[in-house]
């Protein structure tokens, strides 16, 4: 009877540890999500712009990314659990001032620095104590629902961001996130921290060259669209007669080799790397990662441009623009729950492959679907096809990568994964961005050139002030701004015009960069293994062949 009630006692324990990790999980892949359908709201409430509000979003990501293995490191030497316990302290004081933010320097200060940092911290302490409160029998099951509740803030984040934001206020969410941060540490003492065998020393210059290295790549593709990506724009700054983008892409290229280097030197020494490069060097693990980034990739490029046709080019509310992601959310729920379900002997490089080519339908259908008289309903299937391509991916990703290593390497894997995804997440809304910006500048200044409603002095000062690049901005508000200029009603119908045609080139350029990208995931989707994790391994080539042989005997 003791025996009984201790094993209900230690069960329910176990249940109430996984809701923590879980509710942890879900609230750093809600705020991934949930204000993507707000971008424009958020822009007129700080008085700036969508780009601004793209740099938020990609700084948050590129602060994740760039200190995600060191944020493992310091849970290493910390704790699990303290640095957990310290990183929802940080996220929650980031929350706070994203919350009250008056502007987009503080929203920035809140969201991308201070929430990207106690993310660092949480994000890792999360795999490592999973393993250190559940027994290796119990650890698939474990990490399956930290997954789903990943999934599961996916799918809610759209709805829940657009309702909050159209009926109350887009800061409620992240007052509402203090929140939940509040009610996890108040049961945090309940989750046991996950023993560290031997204490690491954090490698400071891998971790400062892989800083460096992946902020100047991202940021100066993030500037693209305002700097000019070789031949600086009007009124941006110059580098030895050349945009600064070119020079930080390669500076951050360059310093990464060097960090590759280093990783190198410090394991012939017998010292301990930021990143062992032996863990690089595992194909199934190297295959698992490349799918990742391209994922996250496709995955933010895709809910920053959507969301922006959805809310600014046919003007829904927030609430209106996440019902219309739904299908996309639900999909991605289903297909990610339903694929080991119902097909769990299925070679996963085939799922993940079947859902590229989904990923790759759904954007060609959403391309070929926007034209001037769309309306709402056209992103349907096309959300529908991106659910469906996306669950699949991240039905098998997660298994792929974590069982390629022993166990006790997932936490350092758990960090190189984090790191992955999050670049790809920045550089997928960095480059999206950048390429949106630039093709609807473009096409808008070549508009107006050719349009004979629009005068010859209203032409020049166009060319000159709006090359740098023009806000994403809709009808309602640029007739708004027109009128204010006291412009001429034929002018200012013909401007409207134009930049409503303008945003439909930038949107589709965006959307192609995208599908460019799923399409270029399909070639390295070969390190996918063929054979169910946990499956019997494949015969050797020779014992294969031998085996056909004797079939054909």
């Amino acid at each position: 009877m003791q025996r009984d009630q201790e094993t209900e006692a230690a069960v329910a324990g176990s249940g109430l540890v996984l809701l923590v990790l879980a509710s942890g999980q879900f609230l750093m892949t809600l705020d991934s999500s949930v204000m993507n359908v707000s971008i424009a709201t958020v822009a007129k409430d700080l008085g700036t712009t969508v780009t601004g509000i793209q740099t938020a979003i990609t700084l948050y990501t590129l602060v994740m990314a760039a200190l995600m293995i060191t944020g493992g490191k310091v849970g290493s030497i910390l704790g699990r659990r303290r640095a957990f316990g310290i990183g929802l302290v940080i996220y929650a004081c980031g929350s706070l001032t994203t919350a009250l933010s008056p502007n987009l320097t503080v929203l920035i200060i809140g969201w991308s620095f201070l929430e990207g940092i106690g993310a660092a911290l949480i994000m890792p302490a999360i795999v490592a104590l999973v393993a250190g409160n559940f027994p290796p029998v119990r650890r698939p099951a474990a990490y399956g629902m930290i997954a789903a509740a990943g999934a599961m803030a996916v799918a809610a984040g759209p709805l829940i961001g657009g309702a909050v934001t159209t009926y109350f206020s887009w800061r409620w969410v992240f007052a509402g996130e203090v929140v939940i941060v509040i009610a996890i540490l108040s049961v945090l003492r309940k989750v046991n921290d996950a023993p560290v065998e031997t204490r690491p020393h954090i490698d400071v210059v891998g971790a400062l060259l892989s800083i460096v290295g992946l902020t100047m790549f991202v940021f100066g593709v993030l500037r693209s669209g305002e700097w000019g990506w070789v031949q600086p724009k009007p009124d941006a700054p110059t580098w030895l007669g050349t945009s600064p983008v070119v020079w930080l892409v390669f500076g951050g290229l360059l310093v990464l080799y060097v960090l590759f280097r280093w990783l190198e030197r410090m394991e012939r020494l017998g010292r301990e790397p930021l990143v062992r490069p032996e863990l690089l060097r595992n194909r199934q693990l190297r295959g698992g990662l490349d799918m990742f980034f391209f994922q996250f990739l496709i995955q933010a490029g895709t809910f920053f441009v959507v969301p922006l046709f959805l809310s600014v080019v046919l003007e829904l509310s927030a609430v209106a623009t996440g019902a219309r992601l739904l299908p996309l959310s639900i999909a991605l729920l289903v297909t990610a729950v339903g694929v080991p379900k119902v097909r769990p002997k299925a070679a996963p490089r085939r799922v993940v492959r079947v859902g590229l080519l989904a990923l790759i339908a759904g954007l060609v259908v959403l391309i070929g679907g926007l034209d001037p008289g769309a309306g709402a309903e056209i992103v349907a299937i096309p959300m529908l096809l991106m659910g469906i391509g996306i669950g699949c991916l991240a039905s098998q990703l997660g298994a792929i990568t974590v069982s390629a290593v022993p166990d006790e390497e997932s936490a350092e894997v758990g960090g190189v994964q984090n790191t992955v995804t999050n670049l790809g997440a920045s550089i997928g809304t960095a480059l999206v961005g950048s390429v949106l910006i630039a093709a609807l500048t473009s096409a808008f200044l070549t508009g107006i050139q050719d349009n004979p409603q629009v005068p010859d002095e209203v032409k020049s000062k166009a060319s000159v002030e709006l090359a740098s690049g023009i806000p994403f901005i809709s009808d309602t508000d640029l007739t708004k701004a027109l009128e204010e200029a006291n412009v001429p009603t034929a002018t200012a119908d013909a401007i409207v015009q134009e930049n409503s045609d303008a945003r439909l080139v930038g949107l589709r350029s965006a959307l192609s960069v995208v599908a460019l990208f799923a399409i270029i995931a399909l070639f390295f989707s070969g390190r996918i293994p063929t054979t169910p994790v946990g499956g019997p391994s494949p015969p050797p080539p020779a014992e294969a062949e031998a085996e056909a042989v004797a079939r054909r005997g």
